[in-house]
């Protein structure tokens, strides 16, 4: 199987071997005046992914990107620091290149550690930490004659939410036109197509109507 990782639109240089996603859970007991005891249930809580990183020195044959240790470091900082969800996508293919399934979350990051082991080296680990974000947002309330009325308009977005990394494909788009027009590069056009996989058999065969999945990140 070829898995590919994504943090802020960055591919990471070698997938995990392991990606733990926990379902939090929210539910509550509660002890009736009779004494029996009850399970309220409740929406599931947000998810928590955690997964350890190697970040390789040297350019190793099985690296997906060459870029080195200090590269990701920094971003990982950034990513901490800006105090923003970003998107982590995880995109799963056989060795065929058929897609099993994608999953793309939008997260914060939570903690990570760095470790600097002999036996890796020069190599570098590190261990992340991210948790679900959900937009949220208030309601509008007037009140008069002593009434309360509320605006049932859509809830406004968080100022911290991410913008909506998507395009829709026009009449003679092509992926390499689109990498340029969206990211600057015309290169990275291979990485749309790896974010899109699930609907994108040939990169050459695009369609107008289409929504694609964009890298986030310069």
């Amino acid at each position: 199987m070829a898995y590919k990782m994504y943090l802020a639109g960055e591919l990471m240089p070698v997938t995990p071997e392991r990606v733990t996603i926990k379902i939090k859970n929210r539910n509550e007991s509660m002890t009736l005046i009779s004494g029996e005891e009850i399970n309220l249930i409740k929406s599931r809580g947000l998810c928590e992914v955690s997964f350890t990183l190697l970040l390789p020195q040297s350019a190793y044959p099985f690296s997906l990107e060459k870029k080195p240790p200090k590269y990701y470091i920094s971003l990982f900082a950034r990513l901490k620091e800006n105090k923003s969800p970003f998107q982590w996508i995880l995109n799963r293919t056989k060795t065929d290149g058929r897609t099993l399934f994608y999953t793309n979350m939008t997260v914060s990051l939570e903690d990570y550690t760095l470790t600097d082991d002999a036996a890796d080296g020069f190599d570098v680990r590190a261990a992340l930490k991210l948790r679900q974000y959900k937009i949220f947002g208030t309601k509008k309330v007037s009140v008069s004659g002593g009434k309360a009325y509320y605006d049932d308009a859509a809830a406004r977005e968080s100022a911290n939410a991410p913008a909506a990394a998507s395009y829709t494909v026009k009449r003679g788009d092509s992926l390499w036109n689109i990498a340029k027009k969206e990211l600057g590069d015309g290169s990275r056009y291979k990485e749309i197509y790896e974010l899109n996989r699930d609907k994108i058999s040939n990169p050459s065969l695009i369609y107008p109507g289409q929504v694609l999945i964009l890298p986030r990140g310069a």
